[in-house]
């Protein structure tokens, strides 16, 4: 039998694995957190706890392409449910642990009842040691397709501790059309990073317009504070934001104003998307 690693021993492995691949130590720490989590919940699944999950938000985006994307600190989930069960679930799936990791809800919830989302705090447990606490977002499940993906991250398989693959994402059409939706509507305030999520994910030829056009139609409709295709003036206030995580990220639109005037050209070209292109990932 193997000898589970000491906390320190750990620790230490983040240390060294991370400086050999180049990547942000916390960073590491926090895709450990997020698929150990993840571990847990397919545990869950297969106890019959729940019937499913899936990540969004900005882990999604980091699990599908790693250091291409902005880094993110907290874990968007989609569950089936009301916030309180969603929670209960959360509770029931976390107790059993993974491997050597053991969790712990802490007592403070935050209720976002417009988003019908509940914020817990989750301390993370390496051996019966302090690893992590990390935010995680409760919102509900209400989409179809699923993504499995298995992680782009580096790192873990150096570390020496098991890695959950695949796990469950929103599919990728399904995040793009929430997060127009989000940053072109009235509670756009504070959302410059959608417009960067969304120009990456173009960047790297992983936007489907067609796919996308239609999920982005049935949320705005679903939704309906504002029409499809949007209209878009970009706030004063994003340049500077945008072109900080531009150059963090190396990004090749470098300025606010080539970020809005790409921004605006997606829309067109999703305005443009007809079902008779399927497949189709790039138009004219």
């Amino acid at each position: 039998m193997t000898k589970a690693k000491s906390p320190e021993r750990l620790e230490k492995k983040l240390a060294r694995v991370a400086r050999e691949q180049g990547v942000d130590q916390e960073r590491l720490r926090r895709w450990v957190s997020f698929l150990a989590l993840c571990g847990a919940l397919d545990r869950a699944i297969q106890a019959r706890v729940f019937a499913a999950y899936y990540l969004k938000g900005g882990v999604a985006m980091e699990l599908r392409f790693a250091e291409r994307a902005r880094a993110t600190k907290d874990l968007d989930l989609g569950m089936e449910g009301t916030r309180a069960s969603r929670l209960q679930s959360l509770s029931e799936a976390l107790s059993v642990g993974f491997d050597q990791f053991t969790f712990r809800i802490k007592a403070q919830t935050r209720d976002m009842e417009q988003a019908d989302t509940i914020r817990v705090l989750v301390a993370i447990q390496y051996n019966t040691r302090s690893w992590q606490t990390i935010e995680v977002d409760l919102g509900p499940a209400n989409v179809d397709r699923v993504d499995l993906i298995a992680p782009r991250v580096r790192g873990l398989v150096e570390l020496g501790i098991p890695v959950t693959s695949p796990v469950r994402c929103l599919g990728l059409a399904e995040q793009v059309a929430q997060k127009l939706h989000a940053c072109t509507g009235p509670a756009a305030a504070g959302r410059a990073r959608d417009v960067l999520d969304i120009l990456l994910i173009d960047a790297l030829g992983q936007l489907n317009y067609v796919e996308t056009a239609a999920a982005a139609r049935r949320v705005f409709e679903a939704r309906a504070t504002h029409g499809f295709p949007p209209a878009f003036d970009m706030p004063p206030e994003w340049g500077p934001e945008l072109e900080s995580l531009a150059l963090e990220l190396g990004f090749t639109l470098s300025t606010a104003g080539e970020s809005e005037g790409r921004f605006r050209e997606v829309i067109r070209l999703l305005e443009r998307a007809s079902p008779t292109d399927v497949g189709s990932r790039t138009l004219p």
